[in-house]
């Protein structure tokens, strides 16, 4: 048996933003999904919840031992299109709540509407909250914006707003990632040297869906950029498929590969 942070799987795994954002979501369900988040192969990346369980998450998280998982939340969720200032004091909650990251929904209703969506003031707002230890996903809901040139706008305004991720959808709409919307992703992350980070969310349930998207990302940057800080797997179903992979090829981590 191999270590199963060297498999596919774990590979995967360790980029993995394990998400629940379902409306039922309370204190006991997100115990239980940081307990998933601490697996016997190693940790995901981070877990995924609304913003009133986020101080819930990582009380827990801590209490686990798993101080290292971030914590993300949402904010502008799903629609995109709450007023600027709602947004900057939701967001300005949530990280007092104890998010490490936050995934903000971009306004694409307004820019597939043909309007002006003010996206550039809205992230560089809520960056600015962030700041520097605290990550910004802007979310471009890919799946509606549809348009490769929209896309790419969307991009755009996220990066220069100062976005530390793109990323494809809320997974809510009625079509989430597509390789199709990620080129374009990677075309402007390429543009603007590489530094933003991409995650794909929505739809994933297998390794085979991942493992679809991170050969885009090696194709474009090589493997050694394929990390944490600059690739995400936004899933929740996704983290059975990996633990059945893992449970028939990879022995459990230890403590002391710690």
């Amino acid at each position: 048996m191999i270590d199963p942070r060297k498999t596919p799987a774990g590979r995967v795994l360790a980029l993995l933003d394990l998400t629940s954002l379902n409306e039922a979501d309370n204190l006991q369900s997100t115990v239980d999904l940081c307990r998933r988040a601490l697996t016997p192969y190693g940790e995901v990346a981070a877990v995924c919840v609304w913003p009133k369980l986020a101080h819930v998450a990582r009380r827990t998280l801590n209490t686990l031992g798993g101080r290292s998982v971030k914590v993300a939340s949402v904010c502008n969720f799903p629609t995109g299109d709450a007023p600027l200032a709602d947004v900057v004091e939701e967001v300005r909650k949530t990280l007092a709540e104890g998010a490490d990251e936050i995934d903000l929904v971009y306004p694409w209703r307004k820019l597939k509407a043909g309007g002006e969506p003010g996206a550039v003031e809205l992230i560089r707002a809520c960056k600015t909250l962030c700041g520097p230890y605290h990550r910004l996903k802007v979310i471009l809901e890919t799946g509606e914006l549809a348009d490769p040139e929209l896309i790419r706008r969307a991009c755009r305004d996220a990066i220069a707003g100062g976005a530390d991720f793109l990323k494809t959808s809320t997974g809510k709409a009625s079509v989430n990632a597509t390789p199709e919307a990620v080129q374009v992703m990677l075309e402007c992350i390429g543009e603007a040297g590489s530094k933003v980070g991409l995650k794909v969310s929505g739809g994933l349930r297998t390794l085979a869906d991942a493992q679809r998207y991170r050969a885009l990302v090696e194709e474009r940057f090589g493997a050694a950029w394929i990390t944490p800080e600059h690739l995400r797997f936004g899933a929740s179903a996704l983290l059975d498929d990996l633990l059945r992979e893992l449970g028939g090829e990879a022995r459990p981590v230890s403590t002391r590969d710690y």
